[in-house]
């Protein structure tokens, strides 16, 4: 369990039907997350139509009334379990109830050997992006909480993504002129499943509970079904702590990030981005060069090495030289080639080396 928590009073608005179902500090956290946004804009919502991403709507729904704000719900039909197109017609209700527009999509999950969790997820933000493009929104609200930023960091230490990875979910990212906004991290989820059942006794709407949840064969549902009791019997705050931890980890990554920006402009770096000095990054100290790399593959669009195959390239760029010409040296990654010439780290397509 989590920090404890008082009983939500009830909270009555003037024309809102639902108003006695939501909890005051749920909506503080929504209302700060969407406090900077301009009147008349179009924000979204995920809506699975379970509990969570429902009792979002419901808050986002609200205060898209009281801020003067749009509010479009979004769906994505994964077709993974037979009820989904039940699920898809429930969010649908749930959005008339709300007075809210729902647009929903249908997507192919295809696994490509990172397992069905990570598959499913990546169609989901891509779809969810496409109908936010075509309903205008510039903002998307995701229901993540408290809860589920714990199980990330868990799951991440387990994986050994280092300390940076820790820092998990971020409050608000922005993704291909995306704004998406997580307003309730640091909120546990049983402030959230109160909310549905006074929702419940009030609309007779209730939240779809998709088994996948508890699938054990999937990481996130192994360490809740198993490894979470165990946690909550010997450590009840476990999880405001190791939200804590993200917290703490984002501030980290923050400062490594700006260094990082820092270092890059004193590498001699081309103008399109594409190679810069070895010589100007040996000179950096050992602790900077691996963050300037990072940063130079993130700008390429990139995706991360391992830690195993970063340090490999870390020693080769260290003592290229040593190996007779800088033609000796070609580390392949993704489609690219990464190179040294005439004193310089370029990135190349993989034909041009052939």
């Amino acid at each position: 369990m989590g920090a404890s928590r008082k009983p939500a009073r009830q909270v009555h608005q003037g024309g809102d039907p639902w108003g006695s179902a939501l909890d005051p500090a749920l909506l503080r956290a929504l209302d700060a997350a969407l406090a900077a946004r301009p009147s008349g804009s179009i924000i979204g919502v995920a809506l699975s139509a379970g509990a969570d991403s429902a009792m979002l709507a419901l808050h986002a729904a609200s205060a898209a009334r009281r801020l003067g704000l749009r509010l479009h719900c979004f769906h994505i039909h994964h077709g993974l379990q037979a009820e989904a197109d039940d699920w898809r017609d429930h969010a649908h209700r749930l959005a008339t109830l709300l007075g809210a527009e729902c647009h929903s999509r249908r997507v192919a999950v295809g696994v490509d050997g990172r397992g069905m969790e990570a598959a499913a997820r990546d169609v989901r933000y891509a779809a969810l992006a496409e109908l936010a493009a075509h309903a205008g929104a510039g903002h998307l609200l995701l229901a993540h909480h408290q809860d589920d930023q714990a199980e990330t960091v868990l799951l991440r230490l387990l994986r050994g993504t280092g300390p940076l990875g820790l820092a998990a979910m971020r409050p608000v990212t922005e993704r291909a002129g995306l704004v998406w906004i997580r307003p309730w991290l640091d909120q546990p989820r049983s402030a959230i499943l109160d909310c549905a059942r006074r929702f419940e006794a009030l609309s007779g709407w209730r939240p779809v509970d998709d088994p996948s949840n508890a699938d054990v064969r999937y990481a996130r549902a192994a360490l809740r079904e198993g490894l979470a009791p165990v946690l909550d019997a010997r450590w009840p705050a476990w999880r405001r702590t190791l939200a804590r931890h993200a917290a703490q980890a984002r501030d980290l990554s923050d400062w490594v990030a700006e260094t990082a920006r820092a270092d890059w402009t004193g590498l001699d770096p081309a103008p399109d981005g594409r190679s810069f000095s070895l010589a100007a990054w040996r000179a950096l100290p050992q602790t900077r060069q691996a963050p300037a790399l990072r940063h130079w593959l993130l700008g390429l669009g990139l995706r991360m090495p391992t830690e195993a195959r970063l340090r490999a390239w870390l020693r080769s760029l260290r003592e290229v030289h040593a190996l007779g010409h800088d033609r000796d040296l070609r580390l392949l990654h993704e489609d690219v080639w990464i190179v040294v010439r005439r004193g310089r780290v370029l990135c190349v397509a993989k034909t041009r080396v052939e």
